[in-house]
């Protein structure tokens, strides 16, 4: 018996549609390596429309006040909330995730996002009007952008789309969002609840590959594009939109350090460093994968972090005793496969190291040590379920070894020394530094990085003033 395919389709101007020249993609649920659905693989007669639609719907959304803006976005959380179980088996079908884990980890924190951006929508900040010129009144204006260009990863599909739409929609922009051509589906669901609160043309999704991608970021209408995604993938949307001097937004890869001084709870920190290094099988840019350890505690670190790494479990999303799914699709796989097969002579993996059963896209957690700090695998972001270990001996050696890479996103610190850790983050080149955790986030903190990691924050204030222009108003007092 053969079972019909999903068909997902296009948002544009508040109705859903195929692809103007029919053409499709297939979406594989990545846990069984099965197509479960069909996506529209958009073209630029489908960009062309969504953003004409979004440019249609500008000028009527920039003049809404921000109460307005601010309830309807309530709104959109409630609605989110309300449909939870829905979005929680979309995001989990995209991509092998965890029923469990999605509903807990993601979800909530995902509509508080919505929730802050909502508030943040009324309390745009400037410097005061005053007389900084004899007889003459300035005035501060900040101003939506216009229409932004987005382009969401397939590591946290829902999660990343509303980093993008939240605040440009806050400050009063409108937006033509694509998701990964890997997973469509929650961005899908998330329009179909969006279209009930939001003027058609607000918010508009279309779905497509790089080739949907690169004609929204080179499109004349976009003011702003915005991407979270490789190092590759920002270096060409930065290029193309140079091209008509867009403003751009760029979260981009990461590997992150974790330096464990001497001092460190050593249980503590290797409990939280694994669950930091394995959630969401590793697929995350600030994912806890590189990990320096003091030379006197080495060897008892790296055995306990082998052990936590044998008693974590990946599988099927309907386990409740699993921390992470599979790698998103078989190219990640093999990459991430690739790494271990690669390691040098002196390297050691201590766990792991080799794919689960043979159905999806499983690959076992692993920690590899005896690394040195010019190893591909510590210059390269692995995004997968594997933890290095390097030791170094004393804090200079650590910094160097820390900062020594092209990314800069973020970084941990565990020790009880409260100078050392302020030395350290001070130090450390990285656009987010934890103190004994890692990778907590919070709706009204920054995230964003430096270097090759890109530039622009998501989440907080700083993200939200990202899709907003300052104009400055001067008037003369003499009429």
């Amino acid at each position: 018996m053969t079972t019909e395919l999903r068909r997902l389709r296009n948002y544009i101007g508040g109705e859903f549609k195929d692809a103007a020249d029919g053409r499709t993609t297939e979406v594989v649920n990545p846990a069984t390596g099965e197509v479960y659905a069909t996506a529209p693989l958009s073209g630029q007669a489908d960009v062309d429309a969504a953003m004409a639609a979004a440019a249609a719907a500008f000028p009527g959304w920039r003049d809404t006040t921000p109460s307005e803006r601010q309830k309807a976005l309530l709104k959109i959380a409630d609605a989110f909330e309300a449909r939870a179980d829905e979005l929680v088996a979309a995001e989990s079908e995209n991509t092998g995730k965890p029923l469990g884990l999605t509903a807990s980890e993601e979800l909530p924190p995902m509509v508080d996002q919505i929730r802050f951006f909502a508030g943040a929508a009324r309390l745009l900040e400037g410097r005061s009007a005053g007389e900084y010129m004899d007889g003459m009144t300035s005035i501060i204006r900040r101003e939506p952008v216009g229409v932004c260009a987005q382009v969401a990863p397939w590591n946290y599909p829902m999660m990343m789309a509303v980093w993008k739409f939240a605040p440009a929609i806050a400050a009063g922009n409108t937006v033509v969002l694509k998701p990964s051509d890997t997973t469509p589906a929650s961005t899908v669901l998330m329009a179909e609840i969006i279209d009930s609160v939001l003027p058609k043309g607000v918010f508009n999704v279309v779905c497509g590959d790089r080739e949907t991608g690169k004609a929204m970021v080179e499109h004349s209408t976009p003011a702003m594009a915005s991407i979270t995604g490789s190092v590759r993938a920002g270096m060409q949307v930065a290029e193309s939109a140079s091209k008509d001097v867009k403003r751009v937004h760029l979260e981009l890869g990461g590997k992150a350090p974790v330096v464990v001084f001497q001092d460190a709870d050593i249980a503590k920190a290797v409990e939280d460093i694994a669950v930091a290094g394995y959630f969401n099988a590793g697929q995350d840019c600030t994912a806890a994968t590189r990990v320096l350890v003091h030379e006197s505690i080495h060897d008892e670190f790296v055995s306990a972090l082998a052990k936590a790494a044998a008693d974590t479990k990946t599988g099927a999303p309907d386990d409740e005793d699993v921390l992470y799914g599979p790698l998103n699709n078989p190219n990640q796989l093999k990459q991430v496969a690739g790494f271990i097969e690669r390691l040098p002579a002196h390297a050691k993996v201590e766990a792991g190291g080799h794919q689960v059963g043979d159905k999806g896209y499983f690959y076992a957690p692993t920690v590899v040590s005896g690394l040195k700090q010019d190893d591909e695998i510590i210059q390269n972001e692995v995004f997968g379920p594997v933890i290095t270990v390097q030791s170094f001996t004393d804090e200079a050696q650590a910094l160097e070894y820390a900062n020594g890479v092209e990314f800069a996103l973020a970084s941990s610190v565990w020790t009880k020394d409260h100078g050392r850790a302020m030395r350290m983050s001070k130090n450390l080149d990285f656009g987010c530094v934890w103190i004994n955790t890692h990778i907590p986030l919070v709706a009204e903190m920054p995230h964003g990085g430096f270097k090759k990691s890109g530039y622009g924050k998501d989440l907080s204030a700083y993200g939200f003033e990202d899709y907003t222009r300052i104009k400055h108003v001067m008037t003369s007092l003499d009429g």
